[in-house]
């Protein structure tokens, strides 16, 4: 199928890796404290918003610190939040690329949320220190991390198809998307929780993919149970078809991009 070419092609996903890494070394070059950047962003948002949200909302009754339930739904956000600006200039960023060889388009797209899933990875690091130090059980739930973490990353490639295309074509789009990101921030339950809202309410953030998503990475990892599956089952048939959608509205446009850039 063509979707996954670029993953399962030798010679695409040879060049998929090569542009990652390329990403991942030219984004920290010529920084002093390199990749430490990764882990330090992340944490000092954490403190911040730790300390101002905590004044603000009851956090008395989540069960776990503040901090750590913060962090839980931040990381994730962070992933999808920087993969989805990332990919929306990814295109434009690559113009000189797109005028003189020929590759699955999509592959700008993926590499930049590759690079993102690393950063990902190396700021979990403190997450994990984190639930040591709470003296937080991991259990056999946290498997559920694997469909979740999956189901996120389908929803933000197939966003950033969208966005990488329409913000070739206008460059509008990456200025929109920051107002976007902030909305849909705090329409998230990231720093607060969803039973902060009156229950008749709370059917809202079963329209929100992020909500459901940031809620199961909690679930699963927190409290140590399996996520709501009738809400992941509808965020990945979301994602699933806002995917085939995106591809094939990319792919429908690929033709035009050399002469928009």
């Amino acid at each position: 199928m063509r979707f996954f070419q670029i993953f399962f092609h030798k010679q695409y996903r040879q060049l998929l890796i090569e542009l990652t890494r390329r990403e991942i070394v030219q984004r920290y070059k010529q920084s002093i404290l390199g990749y430490f950047w990764v882990i330090l962003n992340p944490l000092a948002q954490m403190l911040v918003m730790s300390f101002v949200f905590s004044q603000l909302f009851n956090v008395s009754n989540l069960g776990v610190p503040y901090s750590i339930y913060l962090f839980a739904g931040l990381l994730p956000w962070t992933l999808f939040a920087n993969s989805l600006i990332g990919s929306t200039s990814s295109l434009v960023s690559n113009a000189g690329l797109l005028a003189k060889i020929y590759f699955p388009r999509e592959v700008l797209v993926a590499s930049i949320i590759l690079s993102k899933i690393v950063d990902f990875f190396l700021a979990s690091s403190i997450f994990i220190l984190l639930m040591f130090f709470f003296h937080i059980q991991i259990s056999w739930q946290i498997l559920w991390l694997i469909p979740i973490f999956l189901i996120q990353n389908l929803f933000t490639y197939a966003l950033g198809l969208l966005f990488a295309a329409f913000n070739l074509f206008y460059r509008d789009v990456q200025y929109l998307l920051s107002l976007i990101l902030m909305i849909w921030m705090y329409l998230t339950p990231i720093v607060y929780a969803p039973e902060a809202f009156p229950a008749h309410y709370r059917w809202i953030f079963q329209l929100n993919p992020m909500a459901v998503l940031v809620n199961a990475y909690r679930q699963v990892v927190l409290v140590g149970s399996a996520p709501n599956l009738s809400s992941l089952a509808l965020a990945a048939l979301l994602a699933s078809l806002l995917a085939l959608a995106a591809f094939r509205l990319f792919k429908k446009l690929e033709g035009q991009f050399a002469d928009a850039v």
